[in-house]
């Protein structure tokens, strides 16, 4: 049976337009994404099906576009779509950010590490820099690899302070693995950066790790100096 023959109410577009985004599973939200299904598959058929295959809506949308057009139903287009829809998302979260009273909301800046740092297999080490009233300037990922005291070089980071002109920054960092808990390492290059930019008198506001279900404050843990 076709969707348009379904009672209105059961109808994922219709649904949300009544009941509002929340009230979707996560199949009829894809449904919407996907628009049309396939031959003896409805949208919210083929939606059911590929949830299933990539085993839940995280890993499809954090899919490369190899792993992602492989499936039935999803192509290039459709990769290119999705991208740009979660790009949008991410750019809604710095918008919030760019408030004045943005980084008094520390479950903002949670969300948009989290969307910017979650998925990425191997470790990132960025970070916001901000002006004296703690107004996003930019953010920038600063280096990849393992995050150690050989691999963050506290003079680039004040090197990039100093170019944006940031009064503050917050760094961060995503643990692949996904326990959000700071290792030695972790805080001995925090140490370390906070020492070599108050030379500079920049503060560090806080440096979260991101883990796969939690980000963690090291300010919060008392972990700064």
């Amino acid at each position: 049976m076709a969707i348009t023959d379904w009672p209105v109410d059961e109808r994922p577009r219709e649904k949300l337009l009544i009941k509002g985004p929340a009230a979707l599973s996560d199949a009829e939200l894809l449904a919407i994404f996907l628009r049309t299904g396939i031959t003896g598959m409805t949208a919210v058929d083929l939606s059911r099906h590929l949830l299933t295959r990539f085993n839940g809506l995280r890993p499809l949308l954090e899919a490369s576009q190899a792993e992602f057009c492989e499936h039935l139903g999803l192509g290039p287009a459709k990769f290119a779509q999705l991208q740009a829809v979660l790009e949008m998302g991410r750019r809604h979260l710095q918008q919030t950010l760019d408030k004045p009273d943005g980084f008094t909301n520390p479950d903002a800046v949670r969300q948009y590490l989290t969307s910017r740092l979650r998925h990425v297999p191997h470790e990132v080490f960025a970070c916001l820099f901000l002006d004296n009233q703690h107004r996003l300037i930019t953010y920038e990922e600063l280096f990849r690899g393992t995050i150690d005291g050989a691999s963050v070089y506290p003079r680039e980071v004040v090197k990039k302070v100093l170019l944006h002109n940031a009064a503050a920054v917050i760094f961060a960092h995503n643990h692949p693995s996904g326990v959000a808990e700071p290792s030695d390492s972790d805080e001995r290059i925090t140490h370390k950066l906070q020492q070599a930019l108050q030379l500079v008198d920049v503060r560090v506001l806080d440096h979260f790790i991101v883990g796969d279900n939690d980000v963690l404050s090291m300010a919060e843990r008392g972990l700064l100096m």
